[in-house]
């Protein structure tokens, strides 16, 4: 069984689509593709895919991973193509590389988030964010299924900082753009929870929703401060090719590995 890793985005509107809505286009795409998926057992079989931490609904997304278990081994790249040419604009696959190591989940520890505040001046922006930052705990609610939960939303954010409008923005009207860093730990913190942080420590309430969109997820690297790639390790654990005195392309065994 071969098993392929994706990494795929949510843009423009369809970053209102459900996880279903989503796995319903996925499925589609899987069968108008004619991918030869593996399937569980029992009365009810269903494609081997495995989604992993998905972004929450309203939000838009570069970086979103799954995994899916084939039964015939295909091309990472001819099957990314395949997909996106069944997949509507806006769901798009990325990315796609062979499975070769354990634990694409247990690698997506933090993401990195571009928050939009229209109707925000920087300068309030910069005076909230900094209020954020100075604090030790910020406590925010949020509602779940068991009723309304109080939290810190502050632990889990590395980084928190105002960037400088891109130059293709309209400068008449206030817009302020956060770059947030946050870990992924329980209970999650998301980017509304630290939007209602900067309201809990600086009253920063924008005018419209704020506009969301997470930029990447992986392993988060203490001493670069940066959210690595999780899909590195399984690119640096394929067989290197080499090319013979006909034009052939060898694959070879990484080194050290030892023969059956």
């Amino acid at each position: 069984m071969q098993r392929i890793r994706l990494r795929y985005t949510k843009r423009g509107r369809l970053r209102f689509t459900s996880h279903r809505d989503f796995q319903r286009a996925f499925e589609r795409a899987l069968r108008r593709s004619q991918v030869p998926m593996a399937y569980s057992a029992g009365f009810t079989p269903h494609p081997k895919v495995s989604y992993a931490n998905a972004a929450p609904t309203g939000t838009g997304s570069e970086a979103e991973f799954l995994e899916i278990a084939l039964t015939e081994p295909r091309d990472p790249g001819v099957l990314r193509e395949l997909l996106n040419d069944s997949m509507p604009d806006g769901l798009d696959i990325t990315d796609a590389v062979e499975a070769r190591t354990s634990g694409l989940a247990d690698r997506l520890t933090a993401s990195v988030w571009e928050i939009r505040l229209d109707g925000v001046t920087r300068e309030d922006a910069e005076k909230a964010v900094s209020a954020f930052n100075e604090a030790e705990t910020v406590e925010v609610e949020r509602r779940t299924k068991n009723g309304m939960r109080t939290f810190d939303a502050r632990a889990a954010v590395v980084g928190l900082q105002t960037l400088d409008l891109p130059a293709d923005r309209p400068g008449d009207r206030a817009c302020a753009i956060l770059r947030l860093v946050v870990r992924h730990v329980t209970p999650v913190v998301r980017p509304d929870d630290v939007l209602s942080g900067l309201r809990v420590v600086a009253d920063l309430a924008p005018p419209v929703p704020a506009a969301v969109t997470r930029l990447a997820q992986g392993l988060f690297d203490e001493e670069s401060g940066t959210v690595t790639d999780p899909l590195a390790p399984d690119r640096e654990a394929a067989p290197a090719v080499s090319t013979t005195a006909t034009g052939t392309a060898v694959a070879t065994a990484p080194e050290g590995a030892g023969s059956a």
